[in-house]
């Protein structure tokens, strides 16, 4: 009954495909789409249960579970896993977002937010998530939502949808493309969890007995006897400086980032001006998302550094606000996807300028889950935002090793890195392919 649906672009096309005598069917005739019942599950600690990602949280590079829940207290929970392969699509808030299941699901309980959508016929499987990727399919589900502040999807309005016949080459072309864009994903996380796993070897494992919980002091030369003086706890956690003494004990040195031969600095703060034909901006929650939506367009102007705002390949670009159980202080390596686009002024970049270290082991020894991320953490500083600044960075120690060690884990890091930047965009070209096919396909008909 929402009237903004029958004005909507989407609308339009869908009645134009309608309006075909053939060439078209609906979806439900080649793929099921359905979800799980809405979740009752009991949180429990992670020592007792089963991870659990809201919908939000699928699209993640490297999903961190916040919730655990006991699997014998939920209910239908064999339904909430989902296969590898698996076109899930959002049905609540910003609806009609598709992509599929790869390896950091496996084994977590997966939100009903999700709709699942399972191809009838294997051999239509790339097309159906194709098609679900084009921006003119997204727009058709969109005039089918329906909420005032929340909106929603159902699985009806999925099978309703009509898509459109391709020949079987065309199926098999865009079902090479789409395992092309899962195997990437997969190979791209089995990477860094090898590269993780190298780092964690060459130092040792190390979990510290003191994280601070229960309190803790610092000496007063530590905290004001420095040319940084920091009052904020968190900067002197006990268990930063265990991890720090840890490393030492097989670093075969130790090097600021700066002295490593990267260049650190932010843009200054700049205003965005929202422009249709302006350049689009990449905020920090879309840099460690899996091909983010991005639609937010400012006007092109000076952004306050040599580069426009903008980045390059092989930079590495680290969130530096926000709350420390998020994304503060995650760092990633920039792609071809990032480039020609504007990023943030919470973004600070740390660009290879005559390095001594490659920016992949750089990037481990920053984001290592257990070594590296920790340390990483103690750099905000502040109480609502906290934020990390430029000079922390700079003079942020990185622990050496031996240089055919490094180039180990860097190889892993760097690929890992390639490979989803790759699937970034082979999965943006399958959307493109899909929206020239069904315009191609109304043209077509009208003639």
């Amino acid at each position: 009954m929402e009237a903004e649906n029958f004005l909507a672009s989407g609308f339009g096309v869908r009645v134009a495909i309608e309006a075909q005598g053939s060439g078209w069917t609906r979806l439900a005739s080649v793929a099921h789409a359905w979800q799980p019942s809405r979740l009752k599950g009991i949180q429990v600690g992670p020592e007792f249960g089963t991870p659990f990602l809201a919908a939000t949280q699928v699209y993640d590079v490297r999903p961190v579970p916040r919730k655990w829940l006991s699997l014998d207290r939920t209910g239908d929970h064999a339904q909430r896993f989902v296969k590898e392969g698996t076109i899930l699509v959002t049905c609540s808030g910003s609806v009609g977002r598709a992509t599929l299941a790869h390896s950091p699901t496996k084994d977590i309980l997966i939100s009903h937010d999700l709709i699942r959508i399972d191809a009838v016929d294997p051999d239509w499987w790339g097309w159906i998530y194709a098609y679900l990727r084009a921006p003119t399919v997204r727009e058709m589900m969109k005039a089918a939502q329906y909420g005032h502040i929340i909106k929603h999807l159902e699985t009806h309005h999925f099978h309703a949808l009509p898509i459109v016949h391709v020949g079987p080459q065309r199926l098999g072309e865009f079902d090479t493309k789409a395992k092309s864009v899962l195997a990437k994903r997969d190979r791209a996380y089995a990477l860094m969890l090898e590269a993780e796993d190298l780092f964690l070897k060459a130092f040792g494992e190390f979990s510290p007995d003191d994280l601070g919980e229960t309190g803790f002091s610092a000496r007063a030369s530590e905290v004001f006897g420095t040319t940084r003086r920091r009052l904020d706890a968190w900067h002197h956690n006990p268990s930063a400086k265990a991890i720090a003494a840890h490393l030492g004990k097989r670093a075969a040195a130790w090097s600021s980032i700066t002295d490593l031969g990267f260049d650190v600095w932010l843009p200054t703060r700049f205003r965005r001006i929202a422009a249709e034909d302006g350049v689009y901006l990449l905020d920090s929650s879309d840099l460690f998302e899996i091909n983010p939506d991005i639609t937010k367009r400012i006007a092109d102007k000076d952004f306050g550094d040599p580069y426009d705002g903008r980045v390059r390949q092989g930079w590495i670009l680290l969130s530096r606000s926000g709350q420390i159980y998020g994304l503060n202080g995650s760092a990633m390596i920039a792609g071809h996807c990032h480039e020609d686009k504007v990023i943030s002024d919470h973004i600070i970049r740390i660009a290879p300028n005559e390095p001594k270290c490659r920016t992949g082991y750089l990037l481990m020894a920053m984001t290592h889950p257990t070594l590296g991320r920790p340390r990483v953490k103690c750099l905000p500083y502040g109480s609502s935002i906290p934020e990390i600044e430029v000079f922390d960075v700079q003079g942020f120690q990185i622990p050496r090793l031996e240089p055919a060690m490094e180039a180990v884990i860097a190889d892993r890091v760097e690929k890992a890195a390639r490979l989803r930047d790759e699937a970034d965009g082979i999965e943006t070209q399958l959307g493109a392919d899909a929206d020239a096919i069904i315009y191609s396909f109304l043209r077509v008909m009208a003639e």
